[in-house]
């Protein structure tokens, strides 16, 4: 799908922008994962929007409804606030195939899958040739991309990436968010 428009800086939620607590959505839980609070604030310094796409297999298994995710999206964008970072958006996959109820289900949104990637530049009218996909695992860099981004591997499994397979294989692999923001670097001028 071809999105014209602003670049964007996508990233994952647990493991990337916060600390990994499965299946969290108290927001009293939440903090900031190593490197991520000076790295969201390098990415707004360097003129990058910035925001969250996140599989969410909790809602499907039971664990918490889509109201604690949005009031965990809340205050995720109150705590990027905080940081002088407005959040453009917090795009959430609700679906697991092993899950119970109407998510329940075989989904184009769950990462490795792109479909969320892609609703969210449409929503936010992205331009992802020009965007980059930041998160923690495969899954994450095979759907930036599979979507067309740029992609950065962080967090604990950043020295392996050289050993995935091409399309797991980021473009860049880094220790956290901050160095991957580092070498975001500034965001394109628009035409």
């Amino acid at each position: 799908m071809a999105v014209t428009g602003e670049p964007l800086v996508f990233l994952d939620k647990d493991g990337t922008l916060i600390e990994d607590l499965p299946y969290n959505v108290d927001p009293r839980r939440v903090r900031f994962a190593p490197g991520s609070r000076a790295g969201v604030r390098l990415l707004a310094r360097n003129g990058w929007r910035v925001a969250i796409a996140t599989n969410q297999s909790g809602v499907a298994r039971g664990y918490f409804g889509m109201d604690d995710q949005r009031v965990l999206g809340e205050h995720l964008r109150a705590m990027l606030a905080d940081e002088g970072v407005e959040l453009a958006g917090y795009f959430v996959c609700p679906h697991h195939p092993e899950g119970r109820g109407e998510h329940a289900v075989e989904c184009a949104c769950r990462k490795p899958a792109h479909g969320l990637v892609e609703r969210a530049a449409h929503e936010l009218r992205a331009d992802l040739a020009a965007s980059w996909f930041v998160g923690d695992t495969w899954m994450d860099v095979q759907a930036g991309r599979a979507a067309g981004c740029r992609t950065a591997l962080i967090g604990a499994e950043w020295r392996q990436a050289s050993a995935f397979r091409p399309e797991r294989r980021p473009d860049v692999a880094l220790p956290d968010l901050l160095a991957a923001a580092e070498r975001i670097g500034p965001r394109p001028m628009v035409a």
